[in-house]
């Protein structure tokens, strides 16, 4: 990230309120949709939704001619569209069935896993912040939360968390590329820690960005459960597959671990019109390239706007940016929401930040808008 200075919040003030910028989409973006337009045609509760990470570029069209196929047999019972998920995804990561655990998205089998490793005198190590679904459901369970915070640049600490390994922790938990700050561990980073530190803990990594890195397939961990590791992956096709309302996702992980994981958590909770859906979407390699181009077209944009208005950011290799900002969060985020666009907002060792996720460019124009009458008042009364 650029080093942040005083001299860049007045240029953000001064270009803000000067109203000196106007920027379109990128070159390649969609044309025709400006938010002129949409201010014109949409319905009255419209608003840009940018805070849950979402991809508005999909399902697929295969995957949506699969649905409607799948749709016909919704009486039966979906043994066979999940096997057929099943063994998809097992060619895909090259591992056989009984390394795979089907959930609706991710959420199922983080919990699985706190429920698992959680519990009375559990801990669970990770980094802060990271998302922490895993984490929150384990504390309920009576679990302490042992954190290892990020650098100033928002950087895992390797050797921390190795030191911070011992007998009486329960569990590891990664998430990579990670949320909120959009960062990564590069493939052999992570790959060589999981296997250092996995012969003394269960590693559980949630992936549900991955597919948004430059390099997916040896970015991943699963390389490590095939060698044997005792490292859980966690996967979703709400992100790049566009997949949040259809509710898909997998755990991989060695076949003891899978059983474990079975008992506390999912069972054939899938409806077979998304496991028709999903087994069409993970082998449609165009769309995947679609999501994630439309994807970067839409990060450029905003760092492209935030790069002229003087802010700082963090490069992110996911479907969402997280910058700093120069207002209470929530304050931050109620006056986005009454120019209706939604973000998220953090306090990270007390530096208030914004979380946007990428969506269609009349979404992203109306944040720019909104964004820039916002904190550009804010920071005109600094």
């Amino acid at each position: 990230m650029k080093n942040f200075s005083r001299r860049n919040w007045l240029k953000a003030s001064m270009t803000a309120s000067a109203g000196l910028f106007t920027l379109g989409y990128a070159n390649g973006m969609e044309t025709g949709h400006g938010s002129n337009s949409l201010l014109k045609n949409r319905k009255e509760d419209y608003y840009a939704r940018l805070s849950s990470n979402e991809n508005p570029f999909g399902p697929a069209g295969s995957a949506k001619k699969a649905i409607k196929a799948a749709i016909d047999d919704g009486y039966l019972y979906p043994r066979h569209h999940r096997q057929k998920l099943m063994e998809a995804i097992a060619e895909k990561e090259g591992v056989s069935t009984d390394h795979i655990l089907l959930g609706a998205g991710s959420t199922e089998l983080l919990q699985a896993g706190a429920r698992v490793y959680g519990g009375e005198k559990a801990k669970i190590l990770s980094a802060d912040p990271t998302y922490t679904s895993l984490v929150r459901m384990a504390q309920t369970g009576g679990a302490d939360w042992v954190r290892v915070p990020l650098t100033k640049d928002m950087d895992h600490q390797l050797d921390a968390m190795e030191a911070k390994v011992s007998k009486d922790l329960s569990l590891l938990y990664m998430v990579n590329p990670n949320n909120p700050t959009g960062k990564i561990l590069t493939g052999d980073e992570i790959k060589s820690f999981c296997d250092l530190v996995s012969d003394k803990v269960p590693v559980f990594v949630d992936e549900a960005y991955l597919d948004y890195m430059e390099d997916p397939a040896n970015s991943t961990v699963t390389e490590c459960i095939k060698n044997g590791k005792n490292v859980i992956v966690a996967r979703t096709f709400s992100k790049v597959h566009a997949f949040a309302g259809l509710r898909v996702g997998y755990c991989v992980a060695q076949p003891e671990v899978i059983e474990k994981m079975a008992k506390e958590g999912p069972r054939n909770t899938l409806s077979g019109p998304s496991m028709a859906g999903a087994a069409a979407s993970l082998m449609d390699e165009s769309f995947i390239q679609y999501s994630v181009k439309k994807n970067n077209e839409g990060k450029k944009y905003v760092y492209d706007l935030l790069n002229k208005l003087g802010y700082d950011y963090f490069p992110s290799h996911t479907n969402f940016i997280l910058f700093p900002i120069q207002m209470d969060g929530d304050i931050f985020r109620k006056k986005m929401m009454e120019k209706q666009v939604a973000i998220k907002t953090w306090n990270i060792e007390g530096q208030n930040y914004c979380r946007v996720s990428m969506g269609k460019s009349d979404d992203l124009e109306m944040f720019a808008d909104a964004f820039k009458s916002v904190a550009g008042s804010s920071l005109n009364k600094g």
